[in-house]
């Protein structure tokens, strides 16, 4: 799925307030060992309507993911015990959220990163410290009807 080639230009030239517009409702759940992200994102995604539930490691997300049914995930790929690579694998290989978009946060962002994210199943790849527009842009383009779709390495 991805965004209307309206919105897509209206996301993109920053029209500020309607930007995650029509995101009411959309379940999120963010999996960050970092409390500053996890209270940034909860801020930014909550401004726009979406619902937030966070996680501070991978088994407590896994269990907010089958608790709480998002329609897009968020998980940080540093964190410990289980990591975000791990974790969006796990999800992925679940029937039930196989077709979930999983958004991957890091600070690493190299082209193996990348590739390693992609072969567990990443939808897409954001680098942190993310602006409230990018992630917007993430729920936006994975969870809007009437679209196309997404691109992994944008």
């Amino acid at each position: 799925m991805g965004v209307s080639t309206t919105r897509w230009t209206q996301i993109n030239q920053g029209k500020g307030d309607d930007v995650g517009e029509g995101l009411a409702g959309i379940r999120v759940v963010l999996i960050d060992d970092s409390n500053t992200i996890r209270r940034s994102g909860e801020i930014f995604l909550s401004q726009a309507g979406c619902k937030v539930v966070l996680a501070e490691d991978g088994f407590d997300g896994l269990s907010k993911v089958v608790d709480n049914k998002p329609d897009i995930i968020f998980v940080d790929v540093m964190m410990p015990r289980l990591d975000g690579y791990q974790t969006c694998a796990l999800i992925k290989n679940h029937l039930e959220f196989k077709n979930t978009p999983v958004v991957m946060l890091t600070s690493k962002d190299s082209l193996f990163d990348r590739a390693r994210g992609k072969l567990v199943g990443a939808d897409q790849y954001l680098t942190k410290p993310f602006s409230k527009k990018s992630l917007i842009e993430a729920v936006t383009m994975h969870t809007t009807k009437h679209s196309g779709g997404m691109e992994y390495g944008n």
